[in-house]
């Protein structure tokens, strides 16, 4: 059984063809739960994603990382299985479970074969509904999120992380680790877990995608079967985190031969007309890889670093427009100063033709890549309701990308790109660099 699951896991990266033509169902079940759903019959396997909106910020304010730990949690025991019992039973079903938590949501992954369906909607079912939280997996699971929290606290780049949060997202969950600190997880208890479970796993917070041999009558059974026993109700989202980043300089102390940055400025939500806009002109200025302007600047022409780059990050309560470079002590000055010019060339000048165009053949070339299996597929699928596109999304998301003017780049660019705005947290031992005082 074994052998033939890894066999199928091979394989189900063409279970669908890779392309962006992707045949999307609204599946609604009996107790009014919605899903998507692209069957494909081909393979007798399922991949099936759940997503509950508001992940790790539903912490109670002096319980933070309880539900990081819960989540670690959801696969070490359930119902009448103790953790090594529920281990067995999903190897011997051939299943994988997956269990993942962010700012913004708790993810769920599972796949399963055909013919074990409803035995490992059974142990899902379990897990969701009825984990354990017996003592000695939660000392364990503990201990690994402690180890994690030591870990980062030696590392620049989750320092500078965090650093940056702190000044972006004041007083809001996002300005501290989803982990918790080492006296916050050192706290929590059974009680604290199950409260944390109860303030996630709730039906009006669920999203759901499914890819594969099922059909629309069979998702909406399995759907009330593993979900609508879940309370109606979760812990409230939290307000929008306020971004107000000064420009600036922060230099975080760091015994280390190199420096690394964090910098960035409010970004520009996913659901602005102009986001597509802003993607390509993120895809010139750094977000391309070997081929963006900041990578050719920074990199290749005065070899400052060995990498440098920019993102949109949409968060489901705030935007930013971030970035990353990492450079010698000495040099990481100098890096900030051609980051914060090319930022400044851009805001002016925008993008020329040729890079206009050249960024958008990439990006529609690289779209269809995405679907490359039905996990992946199922997962875009959760993504896409979470952020209210419609189920035709797909389709035309290329097309919304070619509809992108050189006009257009030259607006949002001066609308959008701040370099006075841009603060940099920089980590390490900065020679001719201080931190800015605060605005």
């Amino acid at each position: 059984m074994i052998r033939f699951f890894l066999s199928i896991c091979i394989v189900i990266g063409f279970a669908l063809p890779a392309s962006a033509e992707v045949d999307i169902k609204e599946v609604t079940s009996d107790a009014g739960l919605t899903a998507w759903l692209v069957e494909d019959h081909s393979i007798p396997f399922v991949a099936l994603e759940i997503r509950f909106r508001g992940g790790a910020s539903l912490d109670a304010p002096d319980k933070r990382g309880a539900i990081n730990l819960m989540t670690g949690l959801l696969e070490e025991g359930a119902a009448d299985m103790d953790a090594r019992d529920f281990a067995r039973s999903t190897e011997a079903l051939a299943t994988s479970f997956g269990f993942d938590i962010s700012d913004d949501s708790l993810s769920v992954s599972a796949r399963f074969l055909t013919e074990n369906k409803e035995a490992s909607v059974a142990l899902l079912r379990a897990a969701l509904q009825e984990p354990r939280f017996d003592q000695d997996a939660i000392d364990r699971v503990r201990e690994q999120v402690l180890s994690g929290i030591r870990s980062d606290a030696k590392d620049p780049n989750e320092i500078a992380s965090r650093a940056f949060d702190q000044i972006a997202f004041p007083g809001h969950p996002y300005a501290t680790s989803l982990s918790g600190t080492e006296q916050s997880v050192a706290a929590l208890t059974r009680d604290d877990l199950l409260a944390a479970h109860r303030a996630v796993l709730a039906r009006d917070r669920i999203y759901i995608g499914a890819v594969g041999d099922i059909t629309p009558e069979e998702l909406g059974v399995l759907m009330d079967d593993l979900l609508a026993a879940l309370p109606e109700t979760g812990a409230p989202i939290p307000p929008r985190a306020e971004v107000q980043i000064p420009g600036g300089v922060t230099v975080v102390p760091f015994d280390t031969p190199q420096s690394v940055a964090i910098f960035g400025h409010g970004g520009i939500a996913q659901d602005d007309p102009d986001y597509f806009t802003a993607l390509v002109l993120n895809q010139v200025l750094g977000g391309g890889g070997f081929e963006s302007r900041l990578m050719d600047e920074v990199r290749e022409k005065r070899g400052l670093t060995y990498g440098v780059y920019s993102y949109l990050l949409a968060k489901d309560l705030a935007e930013v427009y971030l970035g990353s470079v990492s450079s010698a002590n000495d040099r990481i000055a100098e890096a900030i100063e051609v980051i914060r010019d090319e930022w400044a060339k851009a805001a002016v000048e925008g993008l020329t033709q040729t890079e206009l165009d050249d960024a958008k053949t990439y990006m529609t070339g690289a779209y269809p890549l995405r679907f490359d299996g039905n996990g992946p597929i199922a997962q875009i699928m959760v993504g896409m309701q979470m952020l209210g596109l419609p189920i035709d999304y797909i389709a035309t998301r290329n097309d919304r990308v070619e509809a992108v003017t050189l006009e257009d780049v030259q607006r949002v660019a001066a609308d959008l790109l701040d370099p006075a705005g841009l603060h940099f947290v920089v980590v390490g031992q900065p020679t001719g660099l201080e931190s800015t005082p605060a605005n």
